[in-house]
């Protein structure tokens, strides 16, 4: 299955679970707890009074070497904006891809989720707590104590 047929599914369209494609082009899903969407808001809020020289995108499908991974929440300049190709799915990822940590998402898993952004362009990954703490990694140095990017974003939200 492609990312575009993900998309045009009707059976897919309302469920209650991010949908995510991987290499073999099966489907992954995983459930949200309404704290993953208050957090996905307050991220997009945050990012939009901090950083009005690009685009916020909720729910970014971003094409990765291991098929199309989402990001909860994501900002990309409008210079990247315009250079991706025109499809379903961003063929860079954006400058910054955020995740919301939940319960049941294993370290492993975010981390290999960073590794998937950071090869396709990302430069900073940011990992949101349910509780509201943020951690920010940046493609060159790791773990950074605040984006370099967004420097005001603060560390709680």
């Amino acid at each position: 299955m492609t990312w575009l047929e993900v998309c045009h599914d009707k059976s897919l369209r309302d469920l209650p679970y991010k949908v995510e494609l991987n290499r073999r082009g099966n489907i992954e899903m995983s459930p949200h707890r309404r704290q993953h969407s208050v957090m996905q808001g307050r991220l997009s809020a945050h990012l939009s009074k901090l950083m009005p020289g690009g685009e916020i995108a909720v729910e970014c499908a971003v094409d990765t070497s291991d098929g199309v991974r989402v990001a909860d929440v994501a900002w990309v300049s409008t210079e990247r904006w315009n250079s991706m190709s025109d499809s379903a799915s961003c063929s860079i990822a954006p400058e910054i891809c955020v995740e919301v940590v939940s319960a049941s998402n294993s370290e492993e898993e975010m981390e290999r989720k960073r590794k998937l952004y950071f090869e396709a362009g990302a430069e900073e990954v940011w990992l949101c707590e349910e509780s509201g703490t943020v951690r920010f990694f940046s493609a060159k140095t790791g773990a950074i104590k605040c984006s370099r990017l967004c420097p005001k974003f603060p560390v709680r939200i």
